[in-house]
C-alpha cells in the first residue's frame, strides 16, 4: 500500500517542476539569441551582401585611383615608369638624363692614382661611372648606361691595345644596352673617357644609333691627360641637330678622380641651362 503524499511533499514536487520549466524557458531563449549573433554582431539577415559581394568600384573610379586610363596609357596625375618616379621623388624635374660609357680596370692598377676606377664605401667604380652618379644626384636625373655585347680587358694594358685595335678598324661594337624612349628628356649629360685621343668606339655606335635632335647635351669626361682632346666637336657633328655645350663641358684628370665630388658640385651648380 502506497503511503500517501503530505501536503509538503506535494507543494516541493510542484516547486521543482516550475523551476525545471523555468529553466528550460530560459535555455530556449538563449539558444534562439545564440543564432541571430556572429562574434557578438547583429547579422544583416540572409540576403545581406558579404564584403565579396558587394558592389566593386567602377571603372573610372579604378583608373582614377591608379592614375592610369583603361588603355593601359598613363594620364597627366600618374607616372610615365620608374625613371620618371625617380625623378619626382628627388624634389626636381625628370628632364635630364645623364648617359655615360665607363670600363673600369678591374686589375693590374691601383683604385687611387692613375687608374679608371674609383672606390667608393667599398664599392669599385669606373671614374666616369662615379662622376655621372655624382651629377644625376646633384641634378635629379636618370642615369643610362652604354654597354657592349663584347666585354673589355679588365688590365691597363691589354685594354688600350685592344681600344686601339678597336680605333684603326673603325670598329662599331654591338651595344648591348638600348636606350629606348627619350622624348621627356630635354638635357642629356654625355660621359666617356678618352681612348687613343677620340670618343670610345662604343660612343660611335651609341651616337650613330640614336638620334639626340633637339636636346642639349653636356659632355663630361675622365681623362689620362689629354682633356677632351677635339670629341666635343666629333659630337656635334654625330648629332648636328642637337646643341652641345663645347665650352661648358667638365674634364677631370683620372689622377684627381677620388677626390673630385666637390668639383663636379661646383659644375654643376654653375650651369645655367639647368632649372
Amino acid at each position: 500500500m502506497k503511503k500517501m503524499q503530505t501536503g509538503k511533499t506535494r507543494i516541493g514536487n510542484f516547486l521543482r517542476k516550475g523551476i525545471a520549466a523555468l529553466l528550460l524557458i530560459a535555455m530556449t531563449a538563449a539558444l534562439a539569441a545564440c543564432s541571430g549573433t556572429n562574434g557578438g554582431e547583429s547579422t544583416q539577415g540572409t540576403n545581406a551582401p558579404t564584403e565579396a559581394q558587394t558592389e566593386p568600384s567602377t571603372a573610372a573610379e579604378t583608373a582614377e585611383e591608379s592614375g592610369t586610363q583603361e588603355d593601359g596609357q598613363t594620364d597627366e596625375t600618374g607616372t610615365a615608369g620608374a625613371e620618371q618616379e625617380t625623378a619626382a621623388q628627388a624634389g626636381t624635374s625628370s628632364n635630364i638624363l645623364v648617359i655615360y660609357f665607363s670600363v673600369p680596370e678591374t686589375d693590374g692598377v691601383d683604385t687611387v692614382a692613375g687608374s679608371s676606377r674609383v672606390a667608393v664605401d667599398g664599392e669599385v667604380l669606373g671614374n666616369n661611372q662615379y662622376v655621372a652618379q655624382i651629377i644625376a644626384r646633384e641634378t635629379g636625373g636618370d642615369l643610362f648606361r652604354i654597354e657592349t655585347v663584347q666585354e673589355y680587358p679588365g688590365s691597363h694594358e691589354p685594354l688600350l691595345e685592344f681600344a686601339h685595335n678597336e680605333m684603326e678598324e673603325n670598329a662599331r661594337p654591338e651595344l648591348s644596352s638600348q636606350l629606348g624612349d627619350i622624348s621627356g628628356y630635354d638635357i642629356i649629360f654625355l660621359g666617356y673617357p678618352i681612348w687613343n685621343a677620340d670618343l670610345p668606339m662604343p660612343l660611335y655606335t651609341f651616337l650613330e644609333e640614336n638620334d639626340l635632335g633637339g636636346k642639349t647635351i653636356v659632355p663630361f669626361t675622365v681623362h689620362g691627360g689629354s682633356g677632351f682632346a677635339g670629341t666635343i666637336q666629333t659630337v656635334a657633328e654625330l648629332q648636328p641637330d642637337a646643341a652641345v655645350l663645347e665650352n661648358d663641358g667638365l674634364s677631370i684628370s683620372r689622377n684627381d678622380a677620388a677626390d673630385a665630388e666637390s668639383e663636379v658640385v661646383s659644375w654643376v651648380e654653375s650651369l645655367e641651362i639647368l632649372p
